[in-house]
């Protein structure tokens, strides 16, 4: 005789343990009138799940919509900045304003920057 026959009907219970008590507990505040709490309950965890999803998306529709990539004014380097912000140009270190998708120069046009390194006095 084969005592292992009584094992073919078990169940592994521990797996569905936690699931059939949650449910069990759904169950008892429904029938007590506490629906509202159950329901509660799942309304804050959608939302616990729903809102780092919606702010992740609506992230990179923002950041889709304000970068710009345009060549420098001065150099023509392939240069991306926010829009609204101020960029330096890496390849001639010209200050750039992004503004309404292309890059402007901070300096009129025929402004010609001098750095003083060193006065003499004599």
């Amino acid at each position: 005789m084969n005592n292992n026959s009584t094992n073919v009907f078990q169940f592994n219970l521990p797996r569905f343990q936690s699931w059939l008590t949650i449910v069990a507990v759904c169950l008892l505040l429904g029938s007590v009138g506490l629906g509202w709490v159950v329901k509660s309950a799942l309304i804050v965890v959608g939302l616990a799940i729903a809102t780092p999803v919606i702010g992740f998306l609506g992230f990179f529709w923002w950041l889709r919509r304000s970068i710009v990539q345009a060549q420098c004014p001065v150099c023509s380097y392939q240069l991306q900045g926010i829009d609204g912000n101020e960029i330096q140009c890496s390849n001639c270190g010209e200050v750039l304003k992004v503004e309404r998708g292309q890059l402007l120069r901070e300096t009129p046009p025929d402004t010609i920057d001098v750095v003083a390194v060193e006065v003499i006095s004599e």
